[in-house]
């Protein structure tokens, strides 16, 4: 029945059936032919996956990082990236990576955050000199970071599905998310330097320059700290962190900046109805399809076939990380989440893994493979932003492919820099 429900499954998705309709419809042999589950399990599960007090952050952080947006924060922070490294070699590169490590804080979403940098930097640093591959490949990667920052969406998901705290994941991504900003700019620096991409700005910035600039962002700048100490002293759950959020950034537009008109505002709203809409239905048909694949056994089944391969817990990890990559390939982040951790930590688990450090492993890996072909989300965005060709950015991808193998080592050979944070803390 697995089988079946694997093939179904790849059929609906080559296609080219929503997503979420294929989680949905790739289940029903296990309530129809099975004579064990009723067809009215499938509505019940529908409606229990958004029943969750820890789900509720979704909707919150998606709304509050639209608000963010339409109240001129992004434009604030801009001017701060630049002026923090626009005087490096690679110029607005630089700038983008350092935008996406500081957006990690607003949008939690690494598709939003490469959509939004395209249209905002791609021209210029086209401009620049920058080949249009390669300002593709910059933004592409450097949006992994805002998926591995707090409030990322993909760890509120994995830690609701896979009942772990979404708490310890925000402060586990934290450290991560800065090393996988020097690496990514690195490789920036070695690529400008060996093309001549000029830096943005001729020299370094000012005292004064950089205090102006950061009094006019420390509303942004806040928040990421505020989500620490939150949960490091128990004031408030990645819940109601989300909802504070929200007032948060109505008090920043109205008050503070004084942007957010009510026709922002109304245009955040729809944004937001229609973002939480796609992620919402994503959740329930992923419901009713985990439910079927759990019934089947395929967690335990699938355990049993990689513990057979071998009971070494690296080549384990590397299985996994392989399964991973590819299905990346070709579903998006949040409903690889859904559909597939559920079925692989128990494994990395049963290994000797802890899970908050697979869980920001996982969820890295799930976005590196929104990276690459056949059906890479995130490179297919920004390639369709700037129209560049899939086969160039692959070429051009492959110095930043390079680095991200780096950097799975280094977390995967010391998980203490994943687990600082929310075991002193928490």
């Amino acid at each position: 029945m697995l089988l079946t429900i694997g093939a179904l499954f790849a059929i609906f998705l080559i296609i080219g059936m929503p997503v979420a309709f294929a989680l949905a419809l790739a289940s029903i042999p296990v309530f129809l032919f099975t004579g064990t589950m009723p067809t009215t399990i499938a509505v019940q599960k529908m409606v229990s996956a958004t029943q969750s007090f820890p789900l509720l952050a979704v909707p919150f952080f998606i709304f509050a990082g639209n608000l963010m947006n339409a109240t001129g924060i992004t434009a604030r922070l801009v001017t701060f990236s630049t002026l923090l490294t626009g005087w490096i070699a690679g110029g607005l590169g630089q700038v983008s990576i350092m935008l996406s490590l500081m957006m990690g804080g607003i949008s939690g979403s690494a598709v939003a955050d490469a959509s939004m940098e395209s249209r905002l930097l791609g021209p210029d640093m086209i401009k620049q000199g920058y080949s249009k591959a390669t300002t593709a490949v910059v933004l592409a990667f450097g949006s992994i970071i805002t998926a591995t920052i707090p409030p990322s969406i993909g760890l509120i998901l994995f830690g609701f599905i896979n009942e772990i705290s979404i708490g310890k994941l925000f402060l586990a991504g934290i450290i991560p998310g800065v090393v996988l900003t020097l690496l990514l700019m690195f490789t920036t620096w070695v690529i400008a330097k060996k093309n001549g991409y000029a830096p943005q700005r001729p020299h370094l910035p000012t005292r004064g320059e950089l205090w102006a600039s950061f009094k006019d962002s420390i509303w942004a700048l806040a928040f990421p700290i505020i989500l620490i100490v939150g949960f490091r002293f128990g004031f408030f759950t990645a819940t109601e962190a989300g909802a504070f959020l929200i007032f948060y950034a109505l008090f920043i537009g109205l008050f503070i900046y004084k942007e957010l008109s009510w026709d922002k505002l109304y245009q955040a709203m729809q944004n937001t109805i229609s973002d939480v809409g796609m992620v919402m239905l994503l959740i329930m048909m992923a419901g009713v399809l985990g439910y079927a694949i759990t019934i089947e056994r395929a967690p335990q089944q699938i355990t049993e076939f990689v513990t057979t391969l071998t009971s070494d817990p690296v080549l384990i990890l590397l299985l996994i990380v392989a399964v991973l990559v590819i299905s990346g390939m070709f579903l998006e982040g949040a409903a690889n989440i859904l559909l597939i951790t559920p079925i692989v930590l128990p494994v990395l688990i049963s290994a000797g893994y802890d899970p908050i450090h697979m869980g920001i492993l996982i969820v890295i890996l799930i976005n590196f493979g929104g990276l690459t072909p056949p059906v890479g989300v995130i490179m297919f965005t920004v390639c369709g932003v700037l129209k560049v060709k899939t086969g160039e950015f692959t070429i051009a991808s492959l110095p930043f492919i390079a680095t991200m193998l780096l950097f799975f080592a280094i977390m995967t050979a010391f998980p203490s820099l994943t687990l600082l944070l929310p075991n002193s803390m928490m």
